[in-house]
């Protein structure tokens, strides 16, 4: 999906419906305390922070002729609304739209991750074990039925994958939408050998999921390529940010912020298609 226009063509485009919905979501800037330049709208520096997730730009190289602002500014826009909470907001309410739609498959989840090398080392990354120990992350997705991201998660590089299984089930928002209780469970839950675990496998009946793992040991072939194929589509889709596909950011917090934009992009491109 392309950068948020700063003046957008037509009153119907994709770019002012995304607008629309996080413009409610930010939060109100605090009082100037010392005269100079006015603040860059919110909106620019929306588009600035696009721009960065998009190209994968360093922040400082950011093109001050596009009227972004500069990059320290859409760093600080961008940290600021990530404290607020407006990514995990703004994937509530994509969420609900589509299961206002009935397009959220709860049926059946996937959940997989993916390893990224990581530039300067920094809290949740570690050495990772295929790469030959230098400092790396991971990427951990949950998604339904047909692709749609549930939840993600960021983690060192030498965490093991069934550690995020339950803390990314419990990161599920309860999703609205339709009459009835909020959702926020599958009925199944698929996953390669790297969750193959009895406790697990356990933990996962008594909160009423069905495991479908597979084990350890066995002939490949086990016929789960079929419904895993949608996770790992979701995640060369967030790589295609070209900013996520290696972490350069020291601070964990604000590569969340790039990987939970992304997830709200992802997401909203269902919206579109869907609803």
């Amino acid at each position: 999906m392309a950068a948020v226009p700063a003046r957008p063509e037509s009153a119907d485009s994709p770019a002012d419906e995304l607008w629309s919905l996080i413009e409610p979501l930010l939060p109100e800037p605090g009082p100037k305390l010392v005269a100079g330049r006015p603040r860059v709208p919110d909106r620019q520096a929306l588009c600035g922070i696009l721009f960065v997730l998009h190209t994968g730009i360093q922040w400082e190289y950011l093109p001050q002729e596009l009227g972004f602002g500069s990059g320290m500014t859409c760093w600080r826009r961008l940290a600021a609304w990530n404290e607020a909470g407006v990514w995990d907001q703004l994937h509530l309410v994509l969420l609900m739209k589509l299961r206002s739609a009935k397009q959220l498959f709860w049926s059946r989840a996937v959940i997989d991750s993916s390893h990224v090398r990581a530039g300067p080392q920094g809290p949740k990354s570690g050495p990772s074990p295929v790469d030959r120990a230098r400092p790396g992350s991971k990427h951990h997705v949950l998604v339904d039925g047909q692709g749609v991201p549930l939840a993600v998660s960021l983690t060192g590089g030498n965490r093991n994958d069934v550690t995020q299984l339950l803390p990314l089930l419990d990161k599920v928002p309860p999703v609205a939408g339709v009459v009835g209780r909020p959702r926020r469970r599958p009925d199944m839950l698929c996953a390669d050998r790297g969750y193959d675990h009895d406790k697990y496998r356990r933990l996962l009946r008594e909160r009423g999921i069905r495991p479908v793992i597979a084990e350890r040991g066995q002939p490949h072939g086990s016929g789960l390529g079929i419904f895993r194929w949608v996770v790992e589509r979701t995640i060369s889709w967030l790589h295609g940010f070209r900013r996520l596909r290696i972490r350069w950011e020291r601070r964990d917090d604000i590569h969340e912020a790039f990987l939970g934009l992304a997830t709200c992009l992802i997401t909203h491109r269902h919206v579109q298609r869907l609803c």
